[in-house]
Protein backbone atom coordinates (compact mmCIF):
# COMPACT_ATOMS: atom_id res chain seq x y z
CA UNK A 1 0.00 0.00 0.00
CA UNK A 2 1.48 3.11 -0.62
CA UNK A 3 0.61 6.90 1.19
CA UNK A 4 2.24 9.71 -0.26
CA UNK A 5 2.66 13.49 0.32
CA UNK A 6 3.71 16.47 -1.72
CA UNK A 7 3.58 20.17 -1.23
CA UNK A 8 1.58 20.74 -5.11
CA UNK A 9 2.30 24.58 -4.88
CA UNK A 10 -0.80 25.49 -6.28
CA UNK A 11 -2.83 23.18 -7.54
CA UNK A 12 -4.28 24.37 -10.12
CA UNK A 13 -1.31 25.55 -12.35
CA UNK A 14 0.15 21.77 -11.24
CA UNK A 15 -2.94 20.09 -12.30
CA UNK A 16 -1.27 17.98 -15.40
CA UNK A 17 1.73 17.06 -13.14
CA UNK A 18 -0.47 15.83 -10.57
CA UNK A 19 -2.62 13.90 -12.84
CA UNK A 20 0.96 12.28 -14.49
CA UNK A 21 2.15 11.76 -11.40
CA UNK A 22 -0.67 9.48 -9.81
CA UNK A 23 -1.23 7.63 -13.34
CA UNK A 24 2.46 6.75 -13.17
CA UNK A 25 2.46 6.31 -9.66
CA UNK A 26 -0.78 4.73 -8.29
CA UNK A 27 -1.00 5.49 -5.08
CA UNK A 28 -3.60 4.56 -2.82
CA UNK A 29 -4.01 7.78 -0.48
CA UNK A 30 -2.33 11.21 -0.74
CA UNK A 31 -1.87 13.98 1.05
CA UNK A 32 -1.82 17.35 -0.68
CA UNK A 33 -0.60 20.51 0.56
CA UNK A 34 -0.40 24.15 -0.73
CA UNK A 35 -3.44 23.79 -2.85
CA UNK A 36 -3.98 27.34 -2.93
CA UNK A 37 -7.84 26.97 -3.89
CA UNK A 38 -11.01 26.98 -1.93
CA UNK A 39 -12.87 23.62 -1.68
CA UNK A 40 -15.74 25.01 -4.46
CA UNK A 41 -12.90 25.71 -7.38
CA UNK A 42 -10.48 22.58 -6.58
CA UNK A 43 -10.12 21.16 -9.64
CA UNK A 44 -11.43 17.69 -8.68
CA UNK A 45 -13.73 16.69 -11.87
CA UNK A 46 -10.30 14.71 -13.92
CA UNK A 47 -9.33 13.36 -10.81
CA UNK A 48 -13.01 11.65 -10.01
CA UNK A 49 -12.66 10.75 -13.84
CA UNK A 50 -9.44 8.43 -12.31
CA UNK A 51 -11.37 7.34 -9.94
CA UNK A 52 -10.17 9.35 -7.15
CA UNK A 53 -12.04 10.15 -4.11
CA UNK A 54 -11.26 14.34 -3.14
CA UNK A 55 -11.52 16.01 0.39
CA UNK A 56 -10.22 19.11 0.55
CA UNK A 57 -9.56 21.90 3.20
CA UNK A 58 -9.35 25.04 1.16
CA UNK A 59 -8.07 29.05 1.33
CA UNK A 60 -7.98 31.06 -1.33
CA UNK A 61 -4.95 32.27 -2.70
CA UNK A 62 -2.36 30.24 -0.23
CA UNK A 63 -2.01 27.58 2.39
CA UNK A 64 -5.04 24.99 1.93
CA UNK A 65 -4.72 21.02 2.21
CA UNK A 66 -6.27 17.86 0.71
CA UNK A 67 -6.51 13.98 0.80
CA UNK A 68 -6.72 12.22 -2.35
CA UNK A 69 -7.74 8.19 -1.92
CA UNK A 70 -8.94 5.08 -3.55
CA UNK A 71 -11.20 4.45 -1.05
CA UNK A 72 -13.65 6.95 0.30
CA UNK A 73 -12.48 7.51 3.48
CA UNK A 74 -14.67 6.44 6.80
CA UNK A 75 -14.05 9.77 8.72
CA UNK A 76 -12.29 12.93 7.56
CA UNK A 77 -11.29 16.22 10.31
CA UNK A 78 -10.60 19.43 9.09
CA UNK A 79 -8.45 21.69 11.24
CA UNK A 80 -5.63 21.00 14.17
CA UNK A 81 -7.59 20.87 17.32
CA UNK A 82 -6.36 23.71 19.91
CA UNK A 83 -6.95 27.16 18.74
CA UNK A 84 -10.40 27.49 17.77
CA UNK A 85 -9.08 31.23 16.53
CA UNK A 86 -6.84 30.08 13.63
CA UNK A 87 -7.88 30.59 9.91
CA UNK A 88 -5.85 29.10 8.53
CA UNK A 89 -6.57 26.04 6.77
CA UNK A 90 -3.41 23.95 7.16
CA UNK A 91 -4.98 20.11 8.63
CA UNK A 92 -6.91 17.63 7.24
CA UNK A 93 -6.87 14.17 9.07
CA UNK A 94 -8.88 11.19 7.40
CA UNK A 95 -9.82 7.34 8.70
CA UNK A 96 -9.61 4.42 6.03
CA UNK A 97 -10.44 0.75 7.20
CA UNK A 98 -7.72 -1.67 5.83
CA UNK A 99 -7.09 -4.65 6.32
CA UNK A 100 -9.71 -4.99 9.22
CA UNK A 101 -7.72 -2.19 11.42
CA UNK A 102 -8.18 1.56 10.89
CA UNK A 103 -5.49 3.78 9.87
CA UNK A 104 -5.33 7.13 10.05
CA UNK A 105 -3.52 9.73 7.92
CA UNK A 106 -3.02 13.80 7.65
CA UNK A 107 -1.81 15.97 5.38
CA UNK A 108 -0.12 18.68 7.05
CA UNK A 109 1.26 22.02 5.93
CA UNK A 110 3.40 23.68 8.84
CA UNK A 111 4.04 27.37 8.99
CA UNK A 112 6.58 28.93 7.25
CA UNK A 113 7.60 31.33 10.55
CA UNK A 114 9.36 33.68 8.74
CA UNK A 115 10.99 36.22 9.24
CA UNK A 116 12.38 35.46 12.43
CA UNK A 117 11.19 38.14 15.75
CA UNK A 118 7.89 38.76 14.10
CA UNK A 119 4.06 36.75 15.09
CA UNK A 120 4.86 34.33 12.50
CA UNK A 121 7.47 32.75 14.29
CA UNK A 122 5.85 33.11 17.39
CA UNK A 123 2.72 31.36 15.22
CA UNK A 124 4.81 28.88 14.08
CA UNK A 125 6.21 27.63 17.67
CA UNK A 126 2.72 27.38 18.42
CA UNK A 127 1.21 25.48 15.57
CA UNK A 128 4.48 22.89 15.96
CA UNK A 129 3.18 22.65 20.01
CA UNK A 130 -0.50 22.12 18.51
CA UNK A 131 0.51 19.58 16.85
CA UNK A 132 3.08 18.02 19.56
CA UNK A 133 -0.36 17.89 21.71
CA UNK A 134 -2.51 16.39 18.64
CA UNK A 135 -0.49 13.54 18.26
CA UNK A 136 -0.01 12.93 21.51
CA UNK A 137 -3.71 12.18 22.05
CA UNK A 138 -3.55 10.02 18.77
CA UNK A 139 -0.77 8.17 19.91
CA UNK A 140 -2.64 7.36 23.29
CA UNK A 141 -5.52 5.82 20.77
CA UNK A 142 -2.64 3.20 19.90
CA UNK A 143 -3.91 3.12 16.31
CA UNK A 144 -1.71 3.36 12.77
CA UNK A 145 -1.35 6.72 11.99
CA UNK A 146 0.83 9.17 9.68
CA UNK A 147 1.75 12.64 10.01
CA UNK A 148 2.59 13.68 6.33
CA UNK A 149 3.14 16.99 5.07
CA UNK A 150 5.80 19.67 4.25
CA UNK A 151 6.75 20.31 7.75
CA UNK A 152 8.75 23.93 6.99
CA UNK A 153 11.63 22.03 9.13
CA UNK A 154 15.28 21.38 8.46
CA UNK A 155 15.78 18.51 10.90
CA UNK A 156 19.33 18.24 10.67
CA UNK A 157 22.55 19.59 8.88
CA UNK A 158 22.59 16.54 6.84
CA UNK A 159 18.71 17.36 5.50
CA UNK A 160 20.68 20.68 4.03
CA UNK A 161 23.37 21.28 0.92
CA UNK A 162 24.68 24.46 2.40
CA UNK A 163 23.12 25.20 6.57
CA UNK A 164 24.57 28.24 6.96
CA UNK A 165 22.70 29.66 4.27
CA UNK A 166 19.63 28.89 6.32
CA UNK A 167 21.57 30.05 9.60
CA UNK A 168 18.94 32.98 9.80
CA UNK A 169 16.13 31.37 8.62
CA UNK A 170 12.85 29.79 10.51
CA UNK A 171 13.38 26.46 8.69
CA UNK A 172 16.67 25.86 10.87
CA UNK A 173 16.20 27.46 14.03
CA UNK A 174 16.99 25.52 16.90
CA UNK A 175 13.54 26.35 18.50
CA UNK A 176 11.65 25.30 15.48
CA UNK A 177 14.22 22.06 15.23
CA UNK A 178 13.74 21.11 18.84
CA UNK A 179 9.81 21.09 18.46
CA UNK A 180 10.62 18.71 15.51
CA UNK A 181 12.54 16.33 18.12
CA UNK A 182 9.89 16.78 20.29
CA UNK A 183 7.57 14.80 18.21
CA UNK A 184 10.54 12.24 17.25
CA UNK A 185 10.60 11.59 21.28
CA UNK A 186 6.55 10.92 21.56
CA UNK A 187 7.45 7.82 19.85
CA UNK A 188 7.41 8.91 16.35
CA UNK A 189 9.34 7.67 13.21
CA UNK A 190 10.61 9.70 10.87
CA UNK A 191 9.96 7.15 7.53
CA UNK A 192 12.68 8.88 5.54
CA UNK A 193 15.82 8.46 7.84
CA UNK A 194 14.26 5.39 9.42
CA UNK A 195 14.98 3.78 5.69
CA UNK A 196 18.21 5.27 4.69
CA UNK A 197 20.93 7.81 6.21
CA UNK A 198 22.53 8.63 2.38
CA UNK A 199 23.31 11.98 2.50
CA UNK A 200 22.13 14.82 0.31
CA UNK A 201 18.31 13.37 0.85
CA UNK A 202 16.15 16.55 -0.07
CA UNK A 203 12.74 17.01 -0.85
CA UNK A 204 12.70 20.87 -2.01
CA UNK A 205 14.75 22.89 -4.09
CA UNK A 206 13.87 26.50 -4.68
CA UNK A 207 13.25 27.84 -7.85
CA UNK A 208 16.10 30.95 -7.97
CA UNK A 209 19.96 30.76 -8.14
CA UNK A 210 19.50 27.46 -10.11
CA UNK A 211 19.12 25.24 -7.14
CA UNK A 212 17.90 22.44 -8.55
CA UNK A 213 20.93 22.21 -11.66
CA UNK A 214 22.98 22.33 -8.38
CA UNK A 215 21.40 20.26 -6.00
CA UNK A 216 20.99 23.10 -3.62
CA UNK A 217 18.17 21.21 -1.89
CA UNK A 218 16.73 20.84 1.65
CA UNK A 219 14.27 18.26 3.50
CA UNK A 220 11.57 19.71 4.66
CA UNK A 221 8.65 17.21 3.67
CA UNK A 222 8.37 14.75 6.17
CA UNK A 223 5.94 11.38 7.11
CA UNK A 224 6.09 10.95 10.57
CA UNK A 225 4.54 7.21 11.53
CA UNK A 226 3.14 5.83 14.84
CA UNK A 227 4.80 2.90 16.33
CA UNK A 228 1.85 0.63 15.05
CA UNK A 229 2.69 1.90 11.79
CA UNK A 230 5.94 1.76 11.93
CA UNK A 231 5.91 -1.88 12.53
CA UNK A 232 4.21 -1.65 9.22
CA UNK A 233 7.02 0.73 6.80
CA UNK A 234 8.53 -1.33 3.71
CA UNK A 235 10.13 1.14 1.98
CA UNK A 236 9.85 4.88 0.94
CA UNK A 237 11.53 6.58 -1.86
CA UNK A 238 11.60 10.78 -3.12
CA UNK A 239 10.13 11.24 -6.19
CA UNK A 240 13.11 13.79 -7.36
CA UNK A 241 12.69 13.44 -11.04
CA UNK A 242 9.41 15.15 -10.68
CA UNK A 243 11.30 17.68 -10.09
CA UNK A 244 12.71 18.22 -13.67
CA UNK A 245 8.86 18.00 -15.09
CA UNK A 246 7.67 21.29 -17.00
CA UNK A 247 5.86 23.80 -14.78
CA UNK A 248 7.49 21.83 -11.21
CA UNK A 249 6.46 22.36 -7.75
CA UNK A 250 9.55 23.40 -6.03
CA UNK A 251 9.00 20.22 -3.58
CA UNK A 252 8.51 16.68 -4.62
CA UNK A 253 6.47 13.14 -3.32
CA UNK A 254 7.69 11.66 -0.73
CA UNK A 255 6.12 7.99 -1.02
CA UNK A 256 5.85 5.22 1.99
CA UNK A 257 5.08 1.82 1.32
CA UNK A 258 3.54 -0.32 4.06
CA UNK A 259 2.46 -3.63 4.43
CA UNK A 260 -1.67 -3.84 5.30
CA UNK A 261 -1.51 -7.28 6.74
CA UNK A 262 0.90 -6.32 9.53
CA UNK A 263 -1.68 -3.19 10.60
CA UNK A 264 -1.88 -4.07 14.66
Amino acid sequence: MLLATWNINGVKARSEALLAWLDERKPDIVGLQEIKSVDESFPRADLKARGWHVETHGQKGFNGVALLSRQPPATIERGLPGDATDEQSRFIEGTWEVGGRTLRFASLYLPNGNPIGTEKFTYKLAWMKRLEAHARRRLGEEMPFLLAGDYNVIPQSEDVKNPAAWAEDALYQPESREAYRRLLNLGLTDAVRASSDQAETYTFWDYQAGAWQKNNGIRIDHVLLSPEAAATLRSVAIDKHVRAWEKPSDHVPVVVEIDPAALR
